[in-house]
């Protein structure tokens, strides 16, 4: 079955045409990655698929029907995270605030939510988390917070963007690894917006690279090739394949790499100097 559905759609922000007549299915349970430079339009293309942003023209489809804002089939992570709750609250009531859409005061929950909520966190790697008030995690620490509250419920779709900005390495495998595992078991359509390929490959089923107001949808041999990206990119790009890796390059600099350097400031400290 078909989940997402571009019949060719363009996609506008302002004057800006982020994606001109574009055509491509995602089927369910696909793991996809969405890569492609800075501003390429990967939140953009989220917001569209969540039926926030309405094609210019052409049509995009959500499991067979225009999107629908709201849609509890739909979990989506955006990656400016500015809504940050009381930071008092412990992790496992702040979830628990989300499973009954509940979003101010503390739902009693049952037991069964619960449990469910114990396994995701579980799962992600953050069990730990669920006793302790948001104040005092890390940055890193509340990203994978949020990474369970949008596993929890049972989405049908999960649209991640950027969920591994501010997780070190370990945590970032991780993650991926836990999103991988829950959403293979529960059949879940995944698509995972991340700088850099090397840390997908693994994982991915196909890979949708966004750049110059176009996509290419494919295997990662179909599509990250130097005649693909470099049309792309709108550079000459080569493509060095080393010791299970692929390096993205341009004029000798790795593109997934220098492009993104300016994006990590401020992320990676702890934040637990930060008590109310």
């Amino acid at each position: 079955m078909t989940i997402v559905e571009l019949d060719h759609a363009t996609i506008r922000l302002g004057s800006r045409t982020v994606l001109s007549d574009t055509s491509l299915a995602i089927g369910q349970g696909e793991f996809i990655g969405v890569l492609g430079p800075n501003g390429a339009g990967k939140t953009t293309l989220m917001r569209a698929i969540l039926g926030l942003i309405p094609p210019a023209s052409g049509a995009i489809r959500v499991f067979g029907r225009a999107p629908e804002r709201g849609d509890s089939a739909i979990s989506y992570l955006p990656q400016v995270r500015t809504v940050l709750p009381d930071l008092r609250v412990r992790g496992l009531d702040f979830i628990a605030s989300s499973v009954h859409g509940e979003r101010w005061g503390l739902p009693s929950i049952a037991r069964k939510d619960r449990d469910a909520i114990d396994a995701t966190l579980h799962e992600i790697g953050a069990a730990d988390l669920a006793r302790r008030p948001l104040s005092d995690m890390s940055g890193g620490e509340r990203q994978r917070l949020l990474l369970a509250q949008a596993l929890i419920g049972a989405p049908r779709l999960l649209l991640l963007d950027e969920p591994l900005i501010s997780l070190d390495q370990r945590h970032q495998e991780v993650a991926i690894e836990a999103v991988r595992k829950v959403c293979r078991e529960r059949g879940i359509t995944v698509l995972f917006s991340a700088h850099e390929l090397n840390q997908l490959l693994g994982t991915l089923d196909r890979v949708l690279y966004l750049g110059g107001g176009h996509a290419v949808l494919g295997t990662v041999d179909e599509v990250v090739t130097a005649p693909v990206l470099s049309r792309l990119y709108g550079a000459d790009i080569n493509v060095v394949r080393a010791d299970g890796h692929i390096f993205v390059m341009s004029r000798g600099r790795d593109v997934e790499r220098t492009d993104h350097l300016h994006d990590h400031h401020g992320h990676d400290h702890d934040d637990h100097h930060h008590h109310h």
